[in-house]
């Protein structure tokens, strides 16, 4: 049994800042790439941030330069620092990682609660 649990979510005006946390727990042999995607209501969850077990990243467009991906392996936890935040970054944000299991041969895509993040004034 593998879980992700996520924190940090919550109400932030324009241009403020929020802290994305996951843990993952459970029967766990190894974790290959951690992520965050969102979801706003009435639109596709879509990919905001990637990072490899060993440390690349990728970003969608809209958040480079404003937000971070990083991970404590040793924690098995994802971060997203997401910094000069907009309106449109509103959303329920899901954590996701692909884990193998111990005696497994392949990795299995998990995904998190999902935590809501929204940007008003």
């Amino acid at each position: 049994q593998v879980q992700l649990v996520e924190s940090g979510g919550g109400l932030v005006q324009p241009g403020g800042s929020l802290r994305l946390s996951c843990a993952a727990s459970g029967s766990i042999f190894s974790i290959d790439s951690m992520g965050w995607y969102r979801q706003a209501p009435g639109k596709q969850r879509e990919l905001v941030a990637l990072i490899t077990s060993g440390g690349n990243t990728n970003y969608a467009d809209s958040v480079k330069g404003r937000f971070t991906i990083s991970r404590d392996n040793a924690k098995k936890t994802v971060y997203l620092q997401m910094n000069i935040l907009k309106p449109e970054d509103t959303a329920v944000y899901y954590c996701n990682a692909k884990i193998l299991g111990p005696g497994s041969n392949r990795y299995r895509d998990y995904w998190g609660q999902g935590t809501q993040v929204t940007v008003s004034s």
